[in-house]
């Protein structure tokens, strides 16, 4: 079985929102534009797609760490992760997380010249 993606390579394919209080938001988001979530455990809620349940998700909740600000991170799909890796590096960005599995594939965060972290996704 052939798998097919229509992810595109290094276009912008996820957003993730930090928050101070997973189980808050979800309320907040639910109540507000009825977003339905995956849960993955304390930390982390994905945000089901228009389409519902099964569907691919549109972004995702994080619990941030030591009551930070909340904040948007931007995830990029990838056809190659480690192909992405070396591309960060060698453009001058900083590798700050990963790669690393999670269910469904690999990432990796970094940080690019003027601070700000993006995350790069790929496939299983």
């Amino acid at each position: 079985m052939t798998r097919t993606s229509s992810h595109q390579h290094h276009a912008i394919n996820y957003v993730e929102l930090t928050v101070t209080d997973l189980e808050q938001a979800k309320r907040f988001y639910a109540e507000a534009f009825g977003w339905r979530f995956n849960d993955y455990g304390p930390a982390y809620a994905g945000i089901q797609g228009v389409e519902g349940e099964g569907a691919p998700e549109a972004g995702g909740l994080r619990a941030g760490q030591n009551g930070g600000p909340g904040g948007p991170l931007v995830l990029l799909y990838s056809t190659d992760l480690d192909q992405s890796v070396e591309a960060v590096e060698n453009a001058g960005g900083l590798v700050v997380n990963g790669p690393y599995e999670f269910p469904g594939g690999r990432r990796f965060h970094f940080t690019d010249p003027s601070g700000n972290e993006l995350g790069v996704w790929a496939e299983a």
